[in-house]
C-alpha cells in the first residue's frame, strides 16, 4: 500500500503557475510510477501525467497541451505536478496516484489514490 497526500491547491489566477504537491509513504512507494489527474464535477477522472519511479521517463496526456509537468523528488518521498499559464478549464480536483507496469509507464495500472487537491482558476 502507498499513502498519498495532495496538497497545493486553491484558487489562483489565470496565467499563473501552480505545483501542486504529492508525499508518498509505504514500504514500497519508490517501486511505484506516481502520476496525476484531474476530475471535473459529474465527469471522469481523467489521466494527466506520470514518471517512472526511476524519475527517467513521463508520459503526458495530449489534453495537458504541454503545460504540465511532472518533476519528481523520490530522495524526499515527494512528486510534483507543476502547470504554467493555467486557465480556467483546468478548475478540477487534482489526484496524484500510484501504480505499476511492467515496462511502458504509459500503461500503468494505478492502484492507491490521494484525496485529491482542490484547484480554481480565475480569470
Amino acid at each position: 500500500q502507498v499513502r498519498l497526500i495532495e496538497s497545493g491547491g486553491g484558487l489562483v489566477q489565470a496565467g499563473d503557475s501552480l505545483r501542486l504537491s504529492c508525499a508518498a509513504s509505504g514500504r514500497t512507494w519508490w517501486r511505484y510510477n506516481m502520476g496525476w489527474f484531474r476530475q471535473t464535477p459529474g465527469k471522469e477522472r481523467k489521466f494527466l501525467a506520470v514518471i517512472n519511479w526511476g524519475g527517467d521517463d513521463t508520459y503526458y496526456e495530449d489534453s495537458a497541451e504541454g503545460r504540465f509537468t511532472i518533476p519528481a523528488d523520490k530522495a524526499n518521498n515527494m512528486v510534483y505536478l507543476s502547470v504554467d499559464n493555467v486557465k480556467p478549464e483546468d478548475t478540477a480536483v487534482y489526484y496524484c496516484a500510484a501504480g505499476s507496469s511492467s515496462l511502458r509507464i504509459r500503461s500503468t495500472r494505478f492502484s492507491d489514490w490521494g484525496q485529491g487537491t482542490q484547484v480554481t482558476v480565475s480569470a
